[in-house]
């Protein structure tokens, strides 16, 4: 199995004994890094509209980094975009620790099928992070896959 996918045998194991799902053993850790990465991916779709992309500007490779969360280390991997204009909202730009509970915040929202003006007025409350509902849309495109069973 690869870090790209999600032993669900181990992670249902793990809930009936009790055991911790995330962290360094956790069977879901790997979601967690999937989701941000989907969401990531999500906010890049959105900020290049077809205005971007008419001035020539598009994708140009990712960025891995560390970030930690309240369950253990994940390796995010943020877009980049050829006039480095895109500016990250779900993992910001040098953050290396995502802010406490916002992770939950991300699987419960798209798990219970939140709006898309919902999460929007969450981050902003929350985190000080306003998000379009076009971007909140693509990034449910891009996360949404990731989290069906």
């Amino acid at each position: 199995m690869d870090n790209h996918e999600i032993d669900y045998k181990r992670a249902a194991e793990q809930l009936r004994n009790g055991e911790p799902s995330f962290g360094k053993e956790g069977a879901l850790a790997p979601m967690l890094e999937r989701i941000l990465n989907a969401a990531l991916e999500g906010e890049m779709d959105a900020h290049l509209s077809i205005d971007e992309r008419s001035k020539g500007n598009r994708r140009n490779g990712k960025i891995p980094k560390q970030v930690q969360t309240c369950y253990g280390e994940v390796t995010v991997e943020t877009p980049r975009d050829r006039d480095g204009s895109f500016e990250p909202q779900t993992v910001k730009k040098r953050e290396t620790i995502l802010a406490e509970g916002m992770a939950d915040q991300i699987i419960n929202m798209y798990a219970f099928g939140t709006s898309s003006r919902d999460i929007s007025k969450y981050f902003e409350r929350e985190f000080d992070t306003k998000l379009s509902a076009e971007t909140i849309s693509s990034i449910t495109d891009r996360v949404l896959p990731e989290i069906k069973l």
